[in-house]
């Protein structure tokens, strides 16, 4: 399969690259002064919905700081007592990313709630610190290295987007703390020679482009798609990871930070299926001119469009305008766009629009929690009870980073976080760790092993599992060509 070939091809000229020290910058700190806490961004509270929406109460600590109490009696029957384990997280609530980084707050919390609601870690209640960056990159580097050396946070969990998870990762390692990443795809993020960084998703960004040209593969084999197509437009935001995945389907390079190695992805995945790129483009973050880019799309006129985007903002946006002016392409894929936000905006202008993810609700995947068995349908009954809504790969994905964490906790006994580093980079596939979301162990980069995208497609108002075949029961055939707008 062209899959195999692809991937191992791509990882083969990843792998040879020597792994490089860590940024040896000095490191940055906040302005710290008065009541920190206090300090603390109004979104937390606000945001942070399952705090709001489980049985757990809120209350006020002395410092002023609204934090979510366990609840009186636990599922397993004992209540968590003694000082609370600190998580902290840095996220974009407001902003670009906003999205995205509110669900993440969403999935963090969701994890909290029923980790004490199940006796907690270690024994121990868990708090969780939320803090809006604003989808601001000083913003998070600012807050990470606060959360270590004001808050003092026993752990870490990540961001979104990999403009901001670069530099709160270097934070990270230069404090010797733990860096659990939900949503931080580039590779340069994991050629620096980090020894706690931990990816909780599946290739880098670079390869994603690999799943999408073989999902073309096999419905042409199938007779679905008559006729691959002949030409593609390609755009992107100018983003670490939307970056990422055009050059992956380009086929250009990705040059490491302070190391000097280049990763060479020719010829590309495009290329490797003899499909001509007939335009690219590339808007810079904040960017609001999508009716002018929308008519150099529909000037192009490419029998494929692959849109890789910052948020789910920019897809909307941008759908929106290729609807306005009018541009059909049989295939469209978009690098975000799984989110119920993303149909919602849109209605009937999603249909058979694709998109890659990590997690569907088709895959029952067990997991653990609080030592006892945890199912990716447990995970979904219960954000769906706390919530009013069933969740999304945006929640998702957060809440396996905290399932990561808890496990990492409870196999040292304690929150050391050398200790839990070294437990995660001892995790192989037959000891791994355990997520809604299927096991993970990882490589010397904090790559996880033996993983692999899934491909979504929107078909009347339902997004629909249509790759691979056969992983998963539920799958239905790719809908082909796209429907006009």
């Amino acid at each position: 399969m062209m899959k195999t070939r692809s991937i191992i091809t791509m990882l083969v000229l990843v792998m040879v690259i020597a792994a490089c020290g860590g940024t040896a910058g000095n490191d940055t700190t906040t302005a710290a002064g008065g009541d920190t806490a206090a300090e603390t961004t109004a979104a937390t509270a606000d945001t942070t919905a399952a705090a709001e929406t489980t049985a757990a109460t809120e209350t006020t600590g002395a410092d002023g700081t609204e934090t979510t109490a366990a609840p009186s009696e636990t599922t397993a029957g004992v209540a968590p007592e003694g000082d609370p384990i600190v998580l902290g997280a840095s996220l974009p609530l407001t902003g670009e990313f906003s999205i995205a980084g509110t669900k993440h707050a969403d999935g963090y919390q969701f994890c909290v709630d029923e980790l004490n609601a199940h006796g907690g870690i270690l024994g121990r209640p868990v708090e969780l610190l939320v803090e809006d960056n604003r989808s601001d990159t000083e913003a998070t580097v600012n807050q990470t290295q606060r959360f270590i050396s004001v808050e003092g946070v026993d752990a870490l969990l990540g961001t979104f987007s990999s403009l901001l998870g670069f530099p709160a990762s270097t934070v990270a390692e230069q404090n010797g703390m733990v860096y659990p990443i939900p949503s931080s795809g580039a590779l340069r993020l994991y050629e620096r020679g980090y020894e706690n960084i931990f990816y909780f998703q599946a290739l880098p960004a670079e390869l994603t482009g690999a799943t999408i040209v073989d999902l073309v593969e096999y419905y042409e084999e199938q007779g679905v798609i008559p006729e691959r197509p002949q030409t593609a437009a390609i755009v992107n935001a100018d983003d670490f990871f939307a970056a990422a995945i055009s050059n992956g389907l380009l086929g250009g390079t990705v040059e490491i930070p302070d190391s000097g190695e280049i990763v060479d992805l020719a010829p590309g995945f495009l290329a490797e299926m003899d499909i001509e790129v007939v335009f690219e483009e590339v808007w810079p973050i904040g960017y609001t001119d999508w009716l002018t880019l929308a008519n150099s799309i529909r000037s192009a006129d490419a029998d494929m469009l692959a849109v890789s985007t910052a948020s789910p903002d920019e897809a909307i946006a941008l759908t929106q305008a290729l609807q306005t002016v009018g541009y059909q392409a049989p295939l469209v894929y978009m690098s975000q766009g799984a989110q119920t936000e993303f149909q919602e905006a849109l209605g009937d202008a999603a249909n058979g629009i694709i998109t890659h993810s990590v997690w569907s609700p088709l895959a029952n995947f067990e997991g653990v929690l609080a030592g006892e068995p945890y199912t990716n349908q447990d995970f979904i009954d219960g954000f769906t009870e706390s919530f009013g809504t069933p969740p999304d790969e945006d929640e998702a994905i957060p809440f396996a980073v905290c399932q990561g964490i808890a496990q990492a906790m409870e196999g040292t006994g304690g929150t050391d976080n050398a200790a839990m580093s070294q437990w995660l980079h001892d995790r192989t596939a037959e000891d791994p760790v355990r997520t809604i979301m299927g096991t993970y162990s990882w490589d010397e980069r904090g790559l996880a092993d033996n993983r692999a995208f899934l491909v979504n497609q929107w078909q009347e108002g339902e997004l629909e599992f249509v790759y691979p075949i056969g992983e998963f029961e539920g799958t239905t055939d790719l809908l082909f060509p796209k429907p006009e707008w």
